[in-house]
């Protein structure tokens, strides 16, 4: 709470906004600390996500997240966060933007929760084969790699030099 000193009527009719400033300011805090109806500032959540707030506001822009907006500023809901944890988890397997859209949709709409799990289920199949074969094509480039290493030290053998 603000103390008002009176040192002038000026200061008397800035005080009682000051007032409800910190007033609104600490009851905000309070609720979010209660954990009722809790928002999350776009700062905490780029630091328990190590993302930029680029990040967050491309996947707002990309109609993945939809945060309240208070002016200029976003507040995140708990749903919000659960999504962006599940929007990154998604990008670390290798989800395209279009694909983690598209499973946040069939959650949305009918068949709902089965349907969800089902896409996700084929698009986990998917993906798994795209990283055996990016795995079969990485032995495949490393053994080619220990070929060519070894016809080198085989022809610097022939012709006399050492390594």
């Amino acid at each position: 709470m603000v103390v008002c000193h009176q040192l002038s009527p000026a200061s008397q009719t800035v005080a009682p906004e000051i007032d409800l400033h910190v007033k609104v300011n600490y009851f905000e805090v309070f609720i979010r600390d209660t954990g009722v109806n809790k928002y999350y500032t776009i700062t905490e959540l780029t630091r328990e996500f190590g993302v930029s707030t680029r990040t967050l506001r491309f996947y707002e822009d990309e109609g993945l997240i939809h945060p309240e907006r208070r002016g200029r500023t976003r507040l995140f809901r708990a749903a919000d966060r659960r999504l962006i944890q599940e929007i990154l988890r998604g990008r670390r397997i290798g989800f395209t933007i279009a694909e983690i859209r598209e499973i946040i949709q069939v959650y949305k709409e009918p068949p709902g929760e089965i349907g969800q799990l089902k896409l996700l289920m084929k698009r986990v199949d998917v993906k798994r084969d795209e990283l055996r074969q990016k795995r079969k094509d990485i032995d495949d480039t490393l053994s080619e790699l220990d070929n060519v290493e070894e016809a080198c030290l085989t022809r610097l053998a022939e012709i006399g030099v050492g390594t």
